[in-house]
């Protein structure tokens, strides 16, 4: 049931006209008033700041800083914000960094705006709000092996299309090294070869070709 004090809400995103949907949206939802609109990730934290509001809805991708960057930096100076991340990204490791980060909820910009709204009351009374796909997607992010900090920096020069000669020079290790971090990538990936590490790396959002 919506309050009786409306639920000030911030949204940040870089495009014009789905941060104007957003704020249309959300503003006629009873129970709830947009306070603040931010076109970048910084000037979602310095929005965030100056209104801090009951909920803010982050975009993923955004200049200046990313949603994540942001979503981090409000954490530090305010560990209490109530944060939904709202994208068009739905891997797992995006998934898995944003909730890690303090993230309350991780919506896809498809999701219906019932389940916006269901969201938005879920998480500013204090609780998680986690869609069945996004679950099910954390669960298998959660339930494989876990990759080295190493191994994540060798498999960001394969999806990059590096040889062992390259890789071993730009991380200053022997080849033999990166040789052994590549098998235990395939191992852990449960992939056979390295295009298939590559193709599994940029489905699960663990690397970009960016």
């Amino acid at each position: 049931m919506p309050s009786e004090t409306p639920i000030r809400i911030l949204i940040a995103d870089d495009h014009p006209i789905v941060l104007q949907g957003l704020c249309v949206l959300v503003g006629q939802q009873p129970g709830m008033t947009v306070v603040a609109e931010a076109k970048n990730g910084r000037e979602a934290v310095e929005l965030f700041s100056t209104h801090q509001p009951d909920v803010a809805l982050l975009d993923l991708q955004m200049p200046e800083l990313t949603g994540l960057e942001a979503l981090q930096s409000i954490k530090s100076e305010f560990p209490q914000a109530r944060i939904i991340i709202l994208t068009t990204y739905d891997t797992d490791e995006d998934i898995y960094r944003a909730l890690k980060a303090g993230a309350k909820a991780y919506l896809l910009k498809d999701a219906p705006i019932a389940q916006l709204v269901s969201a938005i009351h879920t998480v500013h009374s204090g609780q998680k709000y986690i869609a069945v796909e996004v679950g099910a997607k954390l669960a298998t992010r959660m339930e494989g092996p876990q990759l080295s900090d190493r191994e994540r920096q060798v498999l960001i020069h394969l999806v990059k299309g590096m040889s062992n000669q390259q890789i071993s020079k730009a991380l200053s290790i022997s080849d033999a090294t990166v040789k052994f971090h590549v098998n235990n990538i395939l191992s852990k990936m449960g992939v056979s070869d390295r295009t298939q590490a590559v193709i599994e790396a940029l489905k699960r959002g663990l690397a970009s070709l960016k």
